[in-house]
């Protein structure tokens, strides 16, 4: 008769600690192939179990093999191979480290985030409360995989009213980050299309490239943008491009520039532009510029944008408008994939949307930010000989650029701000040729400083710099 002593079973529920002695007899050989066990109500009795507890461990043993059971017979010892019936080797106890926590600065100049106080909270819980409330079977439905139409229309709205962009709600498809919708684009454009981007530029780009093993070229740029000679020597097919507020330099790439750019893109039919906006609504002085898509009349302009700098850096909710001529294609080729946001999500920001509330927000940021940067420009023409330093690119998005004249490192001043407890970036570090690298110039990110913490901030940003 089976014995165990299932005092010793520490977590283990009854019926797992059953389980795992007798598999442990089976594959150690105590209990041979062919071998009849005792019935469950026996081995229940035996053990002191119910018999539930005996029936639930042979069951689990029935579902991998170890036993099997003949009706009116009852179970017995399956024939496993001689490997199999090998001991099993002691494994040794895993040790999970715990993950390094990301480590915090009084003030990091060098992240793009929003400060937690800026997201509207109480707004954002009404519409989720109203849409749990009446919405209740559109959330249990599956998204399209474009997106659900309510949001996709408001986005085809919003873009119309404030980007002068005329599109249909069919060419938006809704994605979680653009990093997501990167990964679609190369499946819609092709694996053997060569991709640029700029250089300098925002590296987590190039990297999405290179790990979808597509070629990847860097092309140089000029004080109006991409820089066209080099485009057409990197023999590229797709131009990846933020003309709007580049980054890391802030440039704003001129209409002239622009349409050279298009005029490049039609000279070729697999040619394409994906113009990748991240902040253009955070132009600080004057109206936005006009988008790259708007005066596109050949069907060459993929425009994305994401509500991660107009909402929060961890509000995944992205979108790209397709010209219809690659909406087709992607009906053809991609509308299997299921849509990776939320409907709850989905439904939530269409309201916030429609009901003009993004609209409220936007501008209430952009004030918020306009303060932000004034304080801060203020306090580095306090604390900085005036004749040290040049300030460029202020007025356009949430960060810009601070040259000093200094005979030290960007290495060097970077690590004393580290020692002042500051996160700070260079330019120089965006640079993929470093031949054309320009140094001595900060990309001072400023959206994620508590305002409190400014003067202070720029006082050690200042000490560690001069």
């Amino acid at each position: 008769m089976l014995t165990y002593a299932l005092e010793n079973r520490g977590t283990d529920t009854l019926y797992e600690y059953l389980y795992k002695q007798i598999k442990t007899d089976i594959l150690s050989k105590k209990l041979v192939a062919g071998e009849r066990l005792p019935s469950k109500r026996l081995l229940a009795k035996n053990l002191n179990v119910s018999t539930i507890t005996v029936e639930n461990a042979y069951s689990q043993l029935v579902a991998e093999g170890y036993i099997y059971s003949i009706p009116k017979s009852g179970y017995y010892v399956t024939d496993i191979s001689a490997d199999l019936m090998k001991p099993l080797p002691e494994r040794p106890a895993k040790q999970f480290e715990k993950p390094k926590e990301k480590k915090t600065y009084f003030a990091d100049f060098a992240s793009n985030s929003t400060v937690e106080d800026a997201f509207p909270f109480s707004i954002w819980s009404k519409l989720l409360k109203e849409v749990m409330a009446e919405n209740s079977k559109e959330l249990m439905s599956r998204s399209p995989s474009k997106g659900v139409y309510e949001l996709r229309s408001a986005v085809a709205g919003y873009l119309y009213q404030f980007r002068g962009m005329d599109v249909k709600p069919e060419q938006v498809i809704i994605g979680a980050g653009t990093e997501y919708l990167y990964g679609l684009i190369i499946q819609l454009l092709g694996y053997d299309k060569c991709y640029a981007v700029e250089d300098p530029g925002y590296q987590k780009i190039s990297r999405i490239y290179q790990a979808q093993n597509v070629c990847c070229k860097f092309v140089a740029m000029d004080e109006n943008g991409i820089n066209m000679e080099a485009l057409e020597e990197s023999g590229a097919d797709v131009l990846h491009i933020s003309p709007a507020h580049h980054f890391p330099t802030g440039l704003v790439t001129p209409v002239s520039r622009r349409y050279e750019l298009l005029s490049w893109a039609s000279r070729k039919d697999n040619r394409y532009i994906i113009e990748d906006e991240y902040d253009s609504e955070f132009r600080l002085v004057g109206k936005p510029v006009p988008t790259l898509e708007s005066i596109d009349v050949g069907e060459k302009v993929i425009y994305i944008n994401t509500f991660s700098k107009s909402l929060s850096s961890t509000i995944r909710i992205s979108y790209m408008v397709l010209p219809e001529s690659l909406m087709r294609r992607y009906d053809e080729m991609l509308s299997f994939y299921a849509c990776t946001v939320s409907n709850i999500e989905q439904y939530t920001l269409a309201r916030f949307i429609t009901d003009g509330c993004l609209e409220k927000h936007i501008n209430r940021m952009r004030n918020y930010y306009r303060e932000q940067r004034d304080l801060v420009l203020a306090c580095i023409k306090k604390y900085m000989n005036p004749d040290k330093i040049r300030i460029r690119e202020e007025n356009s998005g949430l960060h810009f650029l601070l040259e000093i004249d200094t005979n030290y490192s960007d290495d060097r001043l970077r690590n004393n701000a580290e020692a002042r407890d500051i996160h700070i970036s260079f330019l120089s570090q965006y640079y993929r040729n470093t031949e054309n690298a320009r140094y001595h110039t900060l990309v001072i990110n400023y959206s994620g400083i508590m305002p409190e913490h400014i003067e202070e901030a720029v006082r050690r940003l200042i000490e560690s710099i001069e």
